[in-house]
């Protein structure tokens, strides 16, 4: 018995984790009869929803057909620019070489990766940066190593679409469902977080928190089984709208988390270089084709996680598939996504951050990087927990305070999120994400802060976590910025770096190190200079 008591002492002191769970949201259960509030729910009449007598058929219950159009849609593949070549710009290499032009987001280790070639093997005709991204457009000149079969060179969905990004700021999400009138307009469901929850509010709620495109889940969920412009095509449907069938994410709620974190996988994974296959139900595998753009990657891989090859080719047909389907429900992407892109403009750099706390104050380095929001996609976020002398939950006096001057334009149920060029968008431009900010003391909607300003304090509010903490992350124009990676997230000069997994990375600053730890041990702790930036 005198090992123990230390044990017991760690466990109780555990100071900072985000939820593991299906969602940071935590699990939803059916309540009591008397719990349930049967007053219906209200929708605006401000946004026309495309119901079109001709509708696609409707899927069965193992798979979703390829839709026919009446009359067929004829969609031009999205050009690219790449094409085999005798190399002029560079020596020859030891195999045919290709010309690329790089896209938003693109940079060295991801796109060596992607084709798989070693990065001192990516040529231009200027020195291209290794640790930050590569200017959109930029020619490229590389080796054709790739001899598996690929995936068609199509882009199906601009990156713009993918993410909640400007595109979608003018969408009425609720009063598209109520003019869809399908079963998803009526749709309740119990959410052990808020309670009864309508499938607007849903849906909004994870376009919202995981920086997902709305017209994207919708479009999903009507082509997998009918639920925004009718009803459910079966009883398997109606329980599994995304024709995941798991327990864990059973209802909608839990099905659209699913696929957003399918999605997260494949669009942020295509960033950092870690998916360059997809895998199917049905045991095989395919090579990701290196001149695709993280959205077309993004719906790629979702739909391998459902279908077998053969399936999902017809799912991918440009002409009939989903990509067709959802330019019929929601107009032309491109054209949307053109007045947007691209995602990161060239030569873009973080602002000047400082760490979110007081000076002078100790707090933790308890975790990161690690996932955004769910448990997978961009490894964006880094926690921070205020000194205690015990664990668990308990409200703490300590303030976490603004990084930058900006606008507040979320706070509620643990979050708020500050726009920092101020225009009230979270989809354009920077923004910052403070989770488990507890309701008490908490920044309003609408206020304008300068640095150091308060925001409020850390909590346990707003997911699942085993202790107060702070959980940080950044977007830019929608997209979640991974915390180590082309562009540096830099906190009073400290700046993140991974670890061999996540939530195990570090902090330097100078000859400085700060090491993540769950429990707070010194290793961790970080206290801010009166004169950090």
């Amino acid at each position: 018995m005198k090992h123990l008591f230390p044990i017991l002492l760690i466990a109780a002191l555990i100071l900072t984790s985000c939820g593991q769970a299906p969602s940071l949201w935590g699990t939803y259960a059916t309540p009591t009869s008397e719990s349930f509030d049967p007053t219906p729910f209200i929708i605006p009449d401000t946004e026309t929803a495309t119901v079109s007598p001709t509708s696609p058929p409707l899927p069965t219950s193992t798979f979703t057909p390829t839709p026919t159009f009446s009359p067929p849609l004829t969609l031009t593949p999205r050009p690219t620019s790449q094409t085999a070549i005798e190399s002029t710009l560079t020596p020859t290499f030891d195999v045919p070489a290709v010309l690329y032009y790089s896209q938003s987001g693109d940079w060295l280790p991801a796109l060596a990766a992607r084709f798989n070639v070693d990065p001192s093997e990516v040529r231009a005709d200027a020195p291209l940066p290794e640790t930050s991204l590569i200017n959109p457009g930029t020619l490229l000149v590389i080796p054709d190593r790739i001899t598996d079969k690929t995936t068609p060179n199509i882009q199906i969905i601009p990156d713009s679409e993918l993410v909640f990004s400007a595109t979608a700021t003018d969408f009425n999400i609720a009063s598209y469902i109520k003019n869809a009138n399908g079963n998803l307009a009526t749709y309740r469901e119990y959410l052990g977080s808020t309670g009864w929850t309508t499938g607007p509010e849903a849906v909004q709620r994870v376009a919202f928190e995981n920086s997902i495109n709305p017209r994207l889940l919708l479009a999903l969920l009507d082509y997998e089984s009918r639920w925004v412009r009718g009803e459910p095509i079966d009883p398997l449907h109606a329980d599994y709208p995304m024709g995941y069938q798991n327990l864990l994410y059973k209802g909608l709620f839990g099905q659209m988390v699913w696929a957003v974190n399918q999605l997260s996988i494949g669009y942020y994974g295509w960033r950092a270089g870690t998916i360059t296959e997809l895998r199917f139900r049905d045991g095989t595998k395919l090579r990701l084709d290196p001149r695709l753009n993280a959205g077309t990657v993004a719906i790629q891989y979702l739909f391998s996680q459902t279908h077998s090859q053969s399936q999902w080719a017809q799912i991918m047909d440009p002409n009939n598939g989903f990509p067709a389907f959802y330019t019929q429900m929601f107009g032309d992407p491109w054209a949307r996504g053109d007045l947007v892109n691209p995602i990161f403009p060239p030569g873009l750099t973080q602002p000047q951050l400082a760490l979110p706390f007081q000076p002078k104050v100790q707090w933790s380095y308890t975790g990161g990087p690690h996932g955004a929001w769910e448990h997978d996609g961009a490894l964006a976020a880094i926690d921070f927990a205020p000194a205690t002398d015990h664990g668990g939950c308990d409200p703490t006096p300590t303030w976490v305070t603004a990084s930058a001057p900006g606008l507040i334009v979320r706070s509620e149920n643990g979050i708020v999120v500050e726009d920092l060029d101020g225009d009230g968008y979270e989809q354009t431009g920077w923004n910052l994400l403070y989770l488990h900010i507890a309701a008490i003391d908490r920044v309003p909607v609408g206020t304008w802060v300068e640095k150091n300003d308060k925001i409020g304090h850390a909590s346990c509010e707003g997911g699942i976590a085993t202790g107060t903490h702070l959980h940080f992350a950044r977007k830019f124009n929608g997209e979640w910025v991974a915390a180590d990676g082309p562009i540096p997230f830099v906190l009073s000069g400290w700046i993140v770096h991974e670890g061999l997994l996540p939530y195990q990375g570090t902090l330097t600053r100078d000859d400085k190190k700060v090491i993540a730890d769950p429990v707070g041990q010194a290793k961790s702790t970080i206290i801010r200079d009166t004169n950090d930036n």
